[in-house]
Order: C-alpha cells, then sequence, then structure tokens
C-alpha cells in the first residue's frame, strides 16, 4: 500500500449502500480496513446499516443524499474529504429501474433513470476527480466501480430506458479508463444478471430468489479488483447466474 492515513487506512465512498449490492460493497471494503463514506436516500435505513457489527473497526460516516441532486452530489463528496481528507474508492451504486413498454414510458420516469443512474456517476465522478488523482498519484491504485446490469450488455423489453441507462454508463466507464488510467486511477464497470435484492423482486415470480447472485459475489468481484497490481486493470466484470443464455 501507498502511504496512510492519519489513521493507517485508505478510504472509500458508495452510494447505495444502505442494502443489497452497495451494503454488501461497503462491508467487505470496511473488513479491508477502508474507512467508509456511505451514502443512500432513505436516512433510517442507511443509519441502521451504518451500525452494523461488520463496521465496528473502521470509521464510517452515513449521509442521506439524493444522488439526482448535483450540488447533494458535491456537498457529500465535500463531507467525505472534510472526514478523511482522502478518497481511494469511488463505488457508483445507486440505481433504480421503472418497467414499462414503449407507449406506458412516462416523462418524469425516463428523467429520473437517466437522472440516478447515468447523470449522477458522471458528477459523482467529476466532482472526486481531484481526490482520486491524489490519491492514484500517491499508489497508482486509485478506483472507481460502477454498478451497471446485464440490461447494460443485453437490452430488456420492458427496460428500455433502464437499458440505455445501464448501456450508457458502460460507455462512460470506458472512456473514464481511458482519459484517468494515465493518472493512476482504475476504472470497472460491474455488469451483475439478476442480484437478489429489492430491485429484483418484480422477476422473482418466474426467476426464483433461490437462483440470482447474491450481492456478496458482487462485493467479492470489487474485493478481487484491490487485490490488483497497480499494473492490472479489468475493465468490466459481468456476472451471470447459472443457465443464463443469449449472451453477446
Amino acid at each position: 500500500m501507498g502511504a496512510d492515513t492519519s489513521n493507517g487506512r485508505r478510504a472509500a465512498l458508495v452510494t447505495g449502500a444502505s442494502s443489497g449490492i452497495g451494503l454488501a460493497i461497503a462491508e467487505m471494503l470496511a473488513g479491508e480496513g477502508y474507512d467508509l463514506t456511505i451514502a443512500s436516500r432513505t436516512q433510517a435505513k442507511l443509519e441502521a446499516a451504518a451500525a452494523r457489527p461488520t463496521f465496528a473497526a473502521v470509521e464510517v460516516q452515513a449521509i442521506p443524499t439524493d444522488v439526482g441532486d448535483t450540488a447533494a452530489i458535491a456537498s457529500l463528496v465535500e463531507a467525505h474529504r472534510e472526514r478523511f481528507g482522502r478518497l481511494d474508492v469511488l463505488v457508483n451504486n445507486a440505481g433504480l429501474g421503472v418497467a414499462g413498454e414503449l407507449a406506458q414510458i412516462k416523462d418524469k420516469h425516463i428523467d429520473l433513470q437517466l437522472n440516478v443512474n447515468l447523470r449522477a456517476p458522471i458528477v459523482f465522478c467529476r466532482e472526486a476527480e481531484p481526490l482520486l488523482r491524489a490519491a492514484g498519484a500517491e499508489h497508482g491504485e486509485a478506483l472507481i466501480v460502477n454498478t451497471s446490469s446485464i440490461t447494460g450488455k443485453i437490452g430488456e423489453p420492458g427496460l428500455g430506458v433502464y437499458s440505455a441507462t445501464k448501456h450508457g454508463l458502460v460507455g462512460f466507464t470506458q472512456a473514464l479508463q481511458r482519459e484517468l488510467g494515465p493518472a493512476g486511477i482504475k476504472t470497472t464497470v460491474l455488469c451483475p444478471g439478476f442480484v437478489d435484492t429489492d430491485l429484483s423482486d418484480y422477476v422473482k415470480e418466474s426467476v426464483p430468489a433461490d437462483t440470482m447472485i447474491c450481492s456478496e459475489d458482487v462485493a467479492e468481484a470489487v474485493r478481487a479488483l484491490l487485490r490488483l497490481s497497480s499494473n492490472c486493470v479489468i475493465p468490466e466484470i459481468m456476472l451471470v447466474q447459472r443457465g443464463l443464455v443469449g449472451l453477446p
């Protein structure tokens, strides 16, 4: 590892961290010794998450945040900087989907998904860039992880807008790796299939929860990224449940 923080730890910021994939990644990072800023929309769920025993050995601040609000994103990144003074890992995990066939798509649902799933990660990366560049200059292993979806690789009927935002996030991540890689910042996009979280409740009648990927599977993929040498980059990780066909 490079130079330490004042308490000997690196620091990470995780959005969508009150449950599911985001919480699993945050808990994994805590186990790896990272101090954390965790964010999500609902204060009560976020505070309950922050109180979990897995965070006992590190410093955690929990900040309710509307990631659709640019000012709120800037405020969150600044609060992280003030608390920890550094940012080694940024995980853009917050996301949502609104199902509906083309004729049913409402303008407000288009805007909501574009703002949360695509615009917010772009703004987070922009606001966090100075801190990430500082970490990259220090140890060459600063990391951005963007959570896309298998629908970011294969468009899904009835999820056209969601699929579009997730495809966009894949493209943004690819561009970011080429732009920021020389500064010691690695960028990876995660493209999981159905994960057993609340976001997948709509499909659990046809895809049983016990056949889905676990949130911890996704967290373990991120842990693997932390183990790489500074010379090794994995631009994209697809996590697919057993038996899924039709991959490109």
